[in-house]
């Protein structure tokens, strides 16, 4: 029993990072989910705190966004030298599962989904808020048809004190946007390049840079184009411009919500104008807006790909932490 409240049923996944539990609410009479979070006591000290303190961060992150499209954080409880985070109960699966299960997903599907999301992050961003790991390991589709962004576990908050090194780079390789890699940015235009990665392989059944070894896939996301998704249809060009390399060069957020709620209607995409206009000659263009937001949860599984790991292209050195799915 956790604070006298929470009476564990089940395990519904667990990862290296912890447990997440079916769990019962015996103040309230409800079923909740439960994040348990495997601090690792053979870790160093430093490694240790720094999971507690992305746990409290997840918590407090989720806490801040309000929207049926993201899971609802209801408690944080410490107790057994570790904390555990108390949050809605999604009946359903993620998308990672489903398109393992179901193999590609049609193109008016896959925009809707995208949408939920992309309202999600809107909201997010409008709150100081980078997810940083979309990807379809972290979006639970529910048995009543709700879309759920989940896991803000390595989301950054506005004003907060980075976790990580400056060289380490965390998230899940073929999802990592090109300037998070190059360390140039981190605003809310690479969460929108996930967000493309993480369609593509809805649509097409496989991450548009996934390579046999991590190193490899960093590097295709770095230098190579996507290939052209053959099975999208009329999304086929909202990706491609979702993962051009420049950020300059994608559409901003409120292009993409109409060009994603047109191809969910069986309609074409309209205009792909990108987000920021060039800078010569210097012109307006429409630029996204933030709105709102998604949940989703479930257990994840970290790997290390070694420090000082040169990442192929670009000169770029880095550390890189990654998560991958597990349930």
């Amino acid at each position: 029993m956790l604070a006298g409240r929470y009476r564990t049923l089940d395990r519904l996944g667990e990862g290296g990072m912890g447990v997440v539990w079916r769990a019962r609410d015996e103040l309230l009479h409800r079923e909740v989910a439960i994040k348990e979070v495997r601090l690792g006591w053979n870790l160093p000290e430093a490694e240790r705190a720094e999971r507690r303190e992305r746990t409290l961060r997840e918590a407090r992150a989720a806490a801040r966004l309000s929207h049926p499209s993201i899971v609802a954080v209801h408690d944080v409880v410490a107790q057994d030298g570790r904390p555990w985070i108390v949050m809605d109960l999604v009946r359903g699966r993620s998308l990672d599962r489903l398109i393992r299960r179901d193999g590609p997903l049609p193109p008016p599907r896959v925009a809707a989904i995208g949408l939920a999301v992309l309202d999600a992050l809107s909201l997010a961003h409008s709150r100081g808020i980078m997810h940083r790991d979309v990807k379809p390991a972290n979006i639970m589709l529910a048995e009543d048809g709700g879309v759920l962004l989940t896991d803000f576990g390595i989301a950054t908050l506005e004003g907060d004190a980075p976790l990580t090194s400056p060289d380490a780079l965390v998230g899940s390789p073929g999802y990592i946007a090109p300037e998070r890699l190059h360390g140039t940015d981190d605003g809310p235009a690479a969460d929108l390049w996930s967000l493309g990665a993480t369609l593509y392989a809805a649509v097409e059944g496989k991450n548009p840079f996934q390579r046999d070894v991590p190193i490899a896939t960093l590097g295709a996301v770095l230098t190579q184009p996507a290939p052209f998704p053959s099975r999208a249809g009329d999304l086929a060009p909202v990706l491609l411009a979702m993962l051009a390399k420049d950020p300059r060069q994608r559409p901003g957020e409120a292009t993409l919500r109409t060009a994603l709620h047109r191809i969910a209607q069986g309609a074409p995409p309209g205009p792909l104008s990108p987000q920021e206009p060039p800078r010569i000659p210097p012109r307006s263009a429409p630029q996204g807006g933030p709105r709102n937001a998604p949940p989703s949860g479930r257990g994840r599984t970290g790997w290390v790909v070694g420090a000082g790991l040169a990442a192929v292209a670009a000169g770029v050195t880095v550390a890189v932490l990654s998560t991958t799915g597990g349930s």
